[in-house]
């Protein structure tokens, strides 16, 4: 049953919402806690989903965005926290899944008072829900919301954190990409290989980077010219085309979507010339439904690494911080993602599904497996 808590207007500390512990993981069952979270004072209206503590605090950022409607802020927080359950689960984090969302413009609405009003909202929930950056919230906003709760990750490091995720997240989609071609050519070495990177943004970029020191042909797009102009100035040995449909076109080993989700339709499917797909960018399939873009891409022989595994280096460096950060402790862990794919992408091959179910397949065993040996107690990682 999900629990919903409304807390009343301003408190200098929010109520203390319900919670019943999670029992077995049941993906259909639904979210262990709903809150809502309202301070008339500040303007805050925000709304904290808590999908599942089955393997420990729940962890996932929280997205600050002009929704139209509460209910549309309120399925995307229920969307977008199954989600991190799932990430966190295949990643091999003791971390379960939840996510906020703040309703509102960020450009204009955003202020201190509100993020402090919020922070107190997390607190009060004695860390089964531990917080971090997403859409329209940033390192020094978690800096903000650590004035009133510990229960924050993604901070800055003069604060005590990881700094800028997009390093280990660009690092977990190289490592998660050696896989894949281990995978489909029998080497790690993408040494020669044709690898084409749609969005040239902070991962964009950096991932380049460790392709083109692996000695791979790199081909670019990005709808921002400046992107394009600071990747070229930095590495000018990079190839441009004009648009993602020339790109996905163009003769190349692997496709790498590290921008917008939905990268994936049935259209882009058809096109796509490269054997993999590999990339940073979240929610790529289109429509994932059973006979929809996953099954598409393995009949079409496309191997494809699933998005919420490849892109996970983030979340795992942010929530090394709740060890007290260390940067190699931290890349050692994003460096058993490669594990992590091949697990997935031999698991797919074994029982001829696509590897985007067998992603879920696993993830699902491991919470599972663990979380039902858990003693549930509130605040324990």
């Amino acid at each position: 049953m999900t629990t919903l808590s409304r807390p009343d207007a301003h408190t200098r500390t929010a109520p203390v919402a319900t919670f019943r512990a999670p029992g077995p993981f049941d993906p259909a069952h639904g979210h262990e806690q709903v809150v809502y979270c309202n301070d008339a004072a500040s303007g805050l209206r925000a709304i904290i989903a808590v999908h599942s503590t089955a393997l420990g605090l729940a962890l996932g950022g929280t997205r600050y965005y002009p929704y139209e409607s509460e209910d549309d802020a309120l399925a995307d927080a229920l969307r977008l926290s199954k989600g991190m359950t799932y990430k966190n689960a295949l990643a091999g984090l003791d971390l379960g899944g939840g996510k906020a969302v703040i309703i509102g413009d960020p450009t204009r609405e955003k202020s201190e008072a509100l993020l402090r009003a919020y922070g107190r909202f997390v607190e009060s929930l004695g860390g089964r829900y531990v917080t971090a950056c997403d859409v329209g919230t940033y390192v020094a906003d978690m800096d903000v919301i650590h004035r009133e709760t510990d229960f924050v990750v993604g901070r800055s490091e003069p604060h005590g954190g990881a700094g800028d995720p997009s390093v280990l997240t660009a690092f977990g989609v190289f490592t998660a990409m050696r896989a894949c071609s281990d995978h489909v050519w029998g080497t790690v070495s993408l040494r020669g290989r044709t690898v084409g990177v749609a969005g040239v943004g902070k991962v964009g970029h950096l991932l380049v980077g460790h392709l083109l020191e692996a000695g791979a042909n790199v081909v670019v797009t990005d709808v921002s010219d400046a992107a394009v102009d600071r990747l070229r100035r930095s590495h000018p040995q990079v190839d441009v085309v004009a648009g993602t449909d020339a790109l996905v076109r163009a003769d190349l080993d692997v496709y790498a979507p590290c921008a917008l989700g939905g990268a994936l339709d049935a259209a882009t499917v058809e096109a796509l010339r490269a054997r993999v797909v590999c990339g940073s960018a979240n929610n790529q399939l289109a429509d994932d439904g059973e006979g929809g873009i996953p099954e598409r891409l393995l009949e079409r022989g496309i191997t494809y690494a699933p998005d919420y595994l490849v892109n996970s280096g983030g979340v795992i460096q942010v929530s090394d911080e709740l060890e007290g950060f260390v940067f190699e402790r931290a890349k050692h862990r994003v460096e058993k993602l490669f594990d992590a794919t091949v697990a997935v992408l031999r698991r797919a091959e074994e029982q001829g599904i696509s590897p985007a179910r067998a992603a879920d397949h696993l993830a699902e065993e491991r919470i599972t497996t663990i979380g039902s040996s858990r003693m549930y107690l509130p605040g324990r990682r």
